[in-house]
């Protein structure tokens, strides 16, 4: 696979707090900082998405007295998973992880910055109303195909490539350059179902070596 001018790499959430030691780690969560770099030099087109949450954020366990990380609440927006408290706006955990290239991305488009609302996707917030403006973005600069990469593959990363299929965009995944959290509260665990999930709906599962 030959990346040409229609073709972007979205790079999803390679933040501090998701590696491993981190507030939210992603298991193997480091693993995809190197496969990343070598793709971002196959790309014309690159973005990079950061967590980016304001403190006593909505989907912070904290912000709900009572509740435990990983319990699940009902929010005007629907359905929403508590989490420990993570990338926090300006805080050293909501930085991107020491190695990961930054100076190709012609877009750094922060999500979760509003404290009522959370944000999975790149391309709609948790509400499914509010659009963050990236696909207007790609569709003015000819993307057609949107190869996607980062953590964590059962939850942003799932909600970035359903989005992206939603909005007309032919969509890719990067087996090797995502890693997933696996949450136990899913049966059969929420991996399996990620994949499960994109796979129906026509999101296209790849190999980094495929870009040569």
């Amino acid at each position: 696979m030959i990346p040409g001018p229609a073709d972007l790499l979205l790079v999803i959430d390679v933040q501090v707090d998701f590696l491993p030691g981190g507030a939210l780690p992603v298991p193997d969560g480091d693993r995809v900082v190197r496969p990343i770099n070598a793709l971002q030099d196959r790309f014309r087109h690159v973005v990079l998405t950061q967590d980016w949450h304001p403190p006593g954020h909505v989907s912070f366990a904290a912000s709900h007295p009572g509740r435990a990380p990983f319990e699940t609440v009902r929010l005007a927006s629907g359905d929403q998973t508590l989490w420990p408290v993570h990338c926090v706006q300006g805080t050293p955990g909501a930085a991107f992880a020491p190695g990961l290239a930054t100076d190709r991305a012609a877009l750094i488009l922060r999500k979760g910055s509003d404290p009522a609302v959370d944000s999975y996707s790149a391309f709609l917030d948790a509400n499914r109303t509010t659009r963050t403006g990236l696909a207007a973005a790609l569709g003015e600069r000819g993307i057609r195909r949107v190869v996607l990469c980062g953590l964590a593959t059962d939850f942003c990363v799932l909600w970035s490539a359903l989005d992206a299929r939603a909005a007309g965009f032919e969509v890719v995944v990067v087996e090797d350059a995502v890693a997933g959290i696996d949450a136990p509260t899913v049966p059969g665990g929420s991996l399996a179902e990620a994949w499960a999930r994109m796979a129906a709906a026509g999101v296209g599962r790849i190999g980094a070596a495929a870009f040569g």
